[in-house]
């Protein structure tokens, strides 16, 4: 087994308590590591070190095309590791391997290209209009905000630290990142890469691993911290902005997802269909964004349901280091299980699925086959069921029927989530019209799951503050400050506007 250790202060350590925790293979059950249990005494020092990187150290000095450079060496570095590093992402999330060879680990290193780009690109000043009363001159400067931490989630562990360190890193900010337990290894694994090129001067980076109950929460309250970022479940998000106001330090949330995906009357059924299997099924529906609300039209319903049906069963669920393999297992055998209760929940509120519904039988030997889930599809569901309601991060599917575009729209905004959507058409502007009226974050158009760094991510609701990714996704690991410059040295103008505000000073 592999060594891993995490990073603090530009070194790779070992917990202070000397605590290990064990990471299995989801899918055969195999240990794959056992792995640093950081605790509190951890984070303070990996906070510490980046309070001191950020004061004292060069990086908020750097210059953005000098910062660019060095996240262009790292996300060369990941492609450099690029193999190794989708296999480790698949052995320890359950993901497919062509998942994470296709779509992980590219993505990961498009984002340190992207931030790069903004940080070579972004001014760190931009003027203002002149005054004219009071006579000044005025501009912005862009800051780094200081110590930011991520606490990222556990079915998309590499692209997820990417997303939390690469804006950091290129505004200028100091960071410490917290994978999920469940999931802890690539970002851990990357941090080993980046300490051993020596591309980071000591602290700006910090990588623990440990229970979010006492590291995530002290990322979150440490008074030494100026931002949080957090992917995960809107309970939890929960948690992080009150720990977070104890010091109004700021937050980007990126929470849970109930999404709708909209097939109007006149969208070719077999793009459609495809569409929403793979808006649902893809990574075993453990997708905060998934489109777990099919609002199928009335007038098509039964041809499409019958067409969902077929397709589903075509589904194959394996080895996760197959790459014919399209469903690996769920991350964990705890995650089958809520899967399992909202499956029985579904056939109390709704009847029997049309397919799926059990863990799967004839699974090839040496898998763990109680960490699959069969895709499963109930049809004729309320909007009011909480298998339609509640997330259940799991491959269930809940097609819903509606007569009207207005309907589907009102449909589609009932829930209290409103992270993306998606709308299947062969009429653009009518999916156009459909898409405005969504109350989410993002909206696909025939299409589905397509995030690009480029463009903001992130959601409406309870499903999230902030936007990570575009532009959007680097002004908020910055600070604005506005600078007024009175033009009169001697300072007699400052008299004559002191004295048109008060004659008594």
């Amino acid at each position: 087994m592999a060594d891993y250790k995490m990073l603090i202060g530009g070194e790779l350590v070992e917990a202070a308590s000397g605590e290990t925790f064990e990471t299995f293979n989801p899918g055969t059950n195999e240990k794959l590591a056992d792995l640093p249990r950081a605790g509190k005494e951890d984070a303070v020092k990996a906070i510490e070190a980046a309070r001191k990187a950020f004061d004292e150290g060069p990086w908020p000095k750097l210059s953005g095309k000098e910062r660019a450079e060095k996240l262009r060496a790292i996300a060369a570095l990941i492609g450099d590791n690029a193999a190794m590093l989708a296999e480790l992402e698949a052995l320890d999330s359950g993901g497919t391997i062509r998942k994470a060879s296709l779509a992980d680990v590219p993505g990961a290193q498009q984002a340190f290209e992207w931030f790069a780009k903004l940080a070579e690109e972004q001014p760190d000043r931009a003027d203002l209009p002149p005054a004219v009363f009071p006579q000044s001159e005025n501009y912005r400067l862009y800051e780094p905000l200081g110590v930011c931490t991520g606490i990222i989630p556990w079915n998309f562990p590499f692209i997820m630290a990417a997303w939390k360190i690469a804006p950091a890193l290129a505004a200028g900010n100091c960071s410490v990142i917290k994978p999920a337990s469940y999931t802890s290894i690539t970002a851990l694994k990357l941090a080993q890469l980046i300490t051993e090129a020596d591309l980071l001067p000591p602290g700006v980076l910090n990588v623990l691993a440990g229970p979010g109950g006492t590291v995530g929460e002290e990322l979150a309250s440490n008074p030494m911290v100026d931002k949080v970022a957090f992917t995960g479940s809107t309970e939890v998000g929960r948690r992080i902005m009150q720990l977070a106001s104890g010091t109004v330090k700021p937050v980007t949330l990126e929470l849970g997802g109930k999404s709708a995906n909209i097939v109007l009357d006149d969208a070719d059924l077999d793009l459609a269909a495809a569409g929403v299997l793979f808006g649902t099924f893809f990574h075993g529906g453990q997708v905060c964004e998934s489109g777990t609300r099919a609002l199928v039209q009335r007038s098509i319903y039964d041809e499409f349901v019958s067409l969902l049906a077929d397709r589903a069963g075509k589904i194959v669920l394996g080895n996760q280091l197959d790459m014919m393999t399209d469903i690996g297992p769920l991350v964990h055998r705890s995650q089958v299980e809520t899967t399992e209760r909202y499956v029985a929940l579904g056939r109390e509120e709704v009847g029997e699925p049309i397919c799926g519904g059990s863990i799967p039988a004839g699974l090839p030997e040496g898998l763990a086959k109680e960490n699959f889930f069969e895709p499963t599809i109930f049809v004729d569901v309320p909007n009011s069921a909480k298998i339609a309601q509640e997330e259940i991060f799991g491959p269930v599917l809940c097609v819903i029927p509606f007569d009207t575009d207005e309907e589907a729209i009102a449909i589609a905004n009932d829930s209290i989530y409103g992270l993306a959507g998606g709308v299947q058409s062969g009429n653009l502007e009518r999916a156009q019209k459909v898409a405005a009226g969504m109350r989410t974050g993002t909206v696909w158009i025939n299409d589905y799951h397509m995030i690009s760094p480029e463009r903001p991510f992130g959601g409406y609701k309870q499903s999230g503050i902030g936007r990570e990714l575009g532009t959007e996704g680097f002004d908020i690991y910055r600070q604005v400050k506005h600078v007024h410059v009175n033009p009169e040295t001697s300072g007699r103008n400052n008299h004559i506007q002191y004295s048109a505000l008060s004659a008594n000073i």
